[in-house]
């Protein structure tokens, strides 16, 4: 159970960098139009087949990020250094009750297809501040801090790993845009 509260916490974490790196890449993009997004580098808006909906098709970019988020969402669960965040969650999912990993994963990955680039998706989440502080999410069960920060980011990188992204350029960009969050999630 606390593996999966743990990875609620990298997800957050994440969202909350893209978010804030979204506004930093647009600027990049507007400097360089011919460079492409980040949301362009990890598949981009080409339709492939969803594989958790059959018959459905997804954008390429989206399900890229889709499944790094739900699989960070369970190294982040596992890392005993960051499950004391999602006590709620890890209760609910060890119950059975995947509603809120469900909420959490379509808000993570979301953020992300913003935050790189994607003009197909709207991120409607808390921001990173107040997604990240108890008094205002009460499912995030304390403040986060620098050693737990990077922590999310040792775990995001597992799951890049996880789902064959292997570009160390992108892998770097990637963290560098989760590490646009830091000051809006490190709360104490």
């Amino acid at each position: 159970m606390m593996k999966y509260t743990a990875r609620l916490l990298a997800l957050l974490f994440a969202a909350s960098t893209i978010l804030v790196a979204c506004d930093k890449d647009d600027d990049m993009n507007d400097m360089n139009p011919d460079e492409p997004t980040l949301y362009e580098r990890v598949g981009g808006d080409a339709m492939v087949q969803d594989p958790n909906n059959p018959g459905q098709q997804i954008e390429q970019g989206y399900l890229t990020l889709r499944a790094v988020v739900d699989s960070a969402i369970f190294v982040i669960a596992a890392d005993p250094q960051l499950q004391p965040y999602f006590e709620t969650l890890l209760m609910e999912v060890g119950n059975g009750n995947l509603t809120g990993f469900t909420i959490l994963s379509k808000n993570l990955a979301d953020f992300f297809a913003v935050a790189t680039g994607s003009e197909s998706y709207n991120y409607t989440g808390l921001s990173m501040k107040d997604a990240h502080d108890p008094a205002q999410n009460p499912r995030m069960a304390m403040k986060s801090n620098d050693a737990d920060f990077d922590q999310f980011i040792a775990d995001v990188a597992i799951s890049l790993d996880q789902n064959g992204v292997t570009d160390q350029e992108l892998i770097g960009d990637l963290i560098a845009l989760i590490e646009t969050t830091h000051a809006d999630v490190v709360q104490r």
